[in-house]
């Protein structure tokens, strides 16, 4: 992505990247997509995910580094505004981003996670930002 310039998320439709939920969807191993709803934190143009590593969309994801992420306005969901991107998966063994996600919600993803699972962080950089309404 070096040299290129990155698409910026309308003025119009900034203020759902404060949005509680977002679906996530990536592209299994059958070539079929697949869609979560995860929460998110937006993050510098980049949106973020804290993934426990053993699900299939974190495996998806390292198979096929590419996804959308789409965030309907609860108010009016025909508002809406959808990244497609490339991601970058990197270990968050410690917690770090994964505490960080926690605070917005009010939640302890370890508690979400096994014991011997580990944490990922994975940043979309969308290479096309599609908004509607």
């Amino acid at each position: 992505m070096r040299g290129m310039t990155l698409p910026e998320i309308p003025a119009s439709h900034a203020d759902l990247l404060g949005a509680q939920v977002g679906v996530l969807g990536t592209i299994g191993a059958s070539g079929r997509p697949q869609l979560s709803a995860i929460w998110f934190l937006a993050e510098g143009g980049t949106v973020k995910f804290s993934l426990n590593s053993t699900r299939r969309k974190t495996k998806n994801l390292r198979a096929n580094p590419k996804a959308s992420f789409l965030i309907l306005d609860p108010a009016n969901p025909y508002r809406y505004v959808e990244l497609r991107g490339d991601v970058e998966i990197t270990p968050d063994d410690d917690y770090k981003f994964a505490d960080q996600v926690g605070a917005k919600y009010g939640a302890n993803l370890r508690d979400r996670d096994q014991p011997g699972d580990t944490r990922v962080t994975v940043t979309l950089t969308p290479a096309r930002v599609v908004v509607w309404g």
